[in-house]
C-alpha cells in the first residue's frame, strides 16, 4: 500500500512520467494504469461465471430433489453424499462428490428464509414451552416449564411444570397474570392441540373449550402463528433458550418442583434490572409502559381446574386422568365430581368436598388416605393387616404400643378399640392425637373414648372465691342441705324412677 500511494503521488501530484515510473520499477503498464485508477488495491474481479461442465447439467435436479426434501420430516433429507450417490447411479453423472457438496451448500443459502424486523406495542405477550433436565428429589427428569414473555419490555415470566396439559396452561398464565400485575391485551400462540380443536386458515383457528375459558374469563385476544413459524413469536422462543441457559444451568438439584419455581421466580424479578441494547432504559422501566397497557385482572378468580363427573367404585376410589384417588367409604358407589389441578386433585360430593389428594402425574397409580377406609375397618378389623391403604401408613411407634395392650387387654375387642383410636384422625391432626395417645399411656386410658377427652380443650383450672359483690339479688336465697336419704326413698318407691 505504501508503494501504490507513492506512485499516485509522484505521476498525479508531482507531475513524474509513466515511462519514468516504468523504467525504475519494471511493472507492466497495465498495473500502473490500475494503480492510477484506483486509491487502493481493488483486488480480483472476476468478470464472469465460470463455467462448470460436469455439475452444470445437474444443478436443476439438486435444486429438484431439495424442493421435496422440504415437505419431508427434516430426519429424513438427503445429505450432499447421499445427492451425489444418486446422480452419479441414476444420472450418470461422472463429475466428483466435491462439486456436489459445494452446489447443494450454494442452494441451500440460497433458499434460507428471511425474515422481517417486527415491531411490538406495549401490552403484548408471546406464551411458549420448553423441556430442561431437574434433578427432582434425586431423580433425574425431563420437565416443560412455561414462559410468557413481554416483547416490549422484554420482562418474563417462568415456571417449571409435571406435563403440558390443559391444567398447565390454565395454571400458568394464571400465574403469569398475577405476576405481572394485570392481562396482556394480545398474546400469540403456537398450534398446540390444547388450544386448537381446528385450523381455519392462516391465522384462524376454533379454540378447545377449555381454553375458550380462560379467554372468556381475562378476555385477551389470542393470535396463533402460522404452522411452523415460530418466529413469529420469536421473543419469546429467545426467552425459552435464555432460561434454559442462565436459569436451568447447572442441572437443578431439588427435593420439589414448586421449590424450583419459587427461585424461578426471583430470578424472574432480578432480570428486569437488565438493560438491552438499544433500549433507553432498563426492563423495570418499561415493564411500567407493559402494564399501563395491560386489562385489568378481574373481580373473581380464576378457577385452574379440569372438572370430571363420575361414580366412586366399590372399592372407594375415583379416577382421574389415569390415575384413582380415595374417597371415605360412605360414598362408594355415589355420584362425585373431582376437580383437577396441577397440584392437587379434590373430589365434591353434592358441593361438598369429600377428599384431597395431591396430584399424581403417573400413570396407572393409586393415592390412598387411610382415613377414608378407617370407618369400614372398624366395622371389619380383621382386614386391618392386610389393608392396602394402610400398607405405606407411617404412624409414631406409641400407636403401635397402644394396639399391643388394647389387644392384651381386651382380647377379641382391643384391635376393635384400636381402629376407633385411629378414626380420631378423622377430625384431629396426628400431632394432637400422637400427644393424647402417649398421655393415655402414661396414665393407662387406652380405650378411644379415654384419649378423646385428651383431645379436648383444657384450660389451666385457677383457685377463685364467689363473691356477692354486683349481685345483692342473691343474699336472700336459701339452698338446702342436701338429704341424701331422699335419694333411698325414691329408689324404693315403686316407678319413682321412670
Amino acid at each position: 500500500m505504501e508503494q501504490w500511494a507513492t506512485i499516485r503521488r509522484r505521476v498525479l501530484v508531482e507531475g513524474v512520467s509513466k515511462r519514468q515510473i516504468l523504467r525504475e520499477t519494471g511493472m507492466h503498464h497495465r498495473t500502473l494504469e490500475k494503480i492510477l485508477s484506483y486509491s487502493s488495491p481493488p483486488g480480483y474481479r472476476q468478470e464472469g461465471a465460470r463455467p462448470k461442465p460436469k455439475i452444470g447439467p445437474f444443478v436443476a435436479r439438486i435444486e429438484q430433489i431439495l424442493e421435496e426434501d422440504s415437505r419431508v420430516h427434516r430426519k429424513q433429507r438427503h445429505t450432499a453424499k447421499r445427492i451425489f450417490e444418486r446422480l452419479r447411479d441414476e444420472e450418470s453423472y461422472s463429475g466428483g462428490y466435491t462439486q456436489v457438496k459445494v452446489a447443494v451448500r450454494t442452494l441451500r443459502r440460497v433458499k434460507r428464509e428471511v425474515f422481517v424486523p417486527l415491531s411490538h406495542r406495549p401490552g403484548e405477550a408471546q406464551v411458549d414451552f420448553g423441556h430442561a433436565g431437574v434433578n427432582v428429589d434425586g431423580v433425574l427428569r425431563k420437565l416443560p416449564y412455561f414462559v410468557m414473555a413481554l416483547p416490549y419490555s422484554d420482562a418474563f415470566f417462568v415456571q417449571v411444570f409435571e406435563r403440558i396439559c390443559t391444567e398447565t396452561w390454565w395454571e400458568g398464565h394464571r400465574r403469569a397474570f398475577e405476576f405481572f400485575g394485570g392481562v396482556p391485551w394480545r398474546i400469540s400462540y403456537d398450534n398446540d392441540r390444547a388450544l386448537v380443536a381446528e385450523f381455519l386458515g392462516a391465522h384462524q383457528r376454533r379454540m378447545t373449550a377449555g381454553f375458550l375459558q380462560l379467554v372468556s374469563h381475562y378476555l385477551f385476544e389470542p393470535h396463533f402463528c402460522q404452522v411452523r413459524r415460530g418466529n413469529e413469536k420469536g421473543v419469546a422462543e429467545g426467552i425459552v433458550k435464555y432460561s434454559r441457559l442462565n436459569f436451568l444451568v447447572p442441572v437443578p438439584q431439588v427435593h420439589i418442583v414448586g421449590e424450583l419455581n419459587e427461585q424461578l421466580l426471583v430470578q424472574c424479578r432480578e432480570d428486569r434490572q437488565r438493560r438491552l441494547r438499544g433500549q433507553s432504559a432498563t426492563k423495570e422501566v418499561l415493564l411500567l409502559e407493559d402494564i399501563a397497557a395491560f386489562r385489568a385482572l378481574p373481580a373473581g378468580d380464576f378457577d385452574a381446574t379440569r372438572k370430571v363427573s363420575t361414580t366412586a367404585s366399590s372399592l372407594s376410589l375415583v379416577r382421574f386422568d389415569c390415575n384413582d384417588y380415595s374417597v371415605p367409604v360412605a360414598y362408594a358407589h355415589h355420584p362425585v365430581v373431582v376437580k383437577g389441578g396441577v397440584d392437587t386433585v379434590e373430589v365434591f360430593f353434592k358441593q361438598t368436598r369429600v377428599a384431597h389428594h395431591r396430584r399424581l402425574w403417573t400413570r396407572e397409580d393409586v393415592s390412598f388416605d387411610p382415613r377414608h377406609y378407617l370407618a369400614l375397618l372398624e366395622r371389619k378389623p380383621g382386614a386391618l393387616d392386610h389393608a392396602r391403604p394402610l400398607e405405606d401408613w407411617d404412624l409414631p411407634k406409641c400407636f403401635g404400643v397402644l394396639r399391643r395392650r388394647l389387644e392384651a387387654e381386651l382380647d377379641g375387642m382391643g384391635t376393635r378399640e384400636y381402629i376407633g383410636v385411629l378414626r380420631l384422625l378423622e377430625k384431629h391432626p396426628l400431632k394432637r392425637l400422637k400427644r393424647a395417645v402417649d398421655k393415655g399411656l402414661r396414665c393407662g386410658g387406652l380405650t378411644r373414648d379415654a384419649i378423646a377427652q385428651f383431645l379436648l380443650p383444657q384450660e389451666p383450672w385457677r383457685e377463685t372465691t364467689f363473691r356477692l359483690d354486683g349481685r345483692e339479688h342473691l343474699r336472700h336465697v336459701q339452698v338446702a342441705r342436701t338429704d341424701v336419704s331422699a335419694y333411698a326413698q325414691l329408689l324404693a318407691t315403686p316407678g319413682g324412677l321412670s
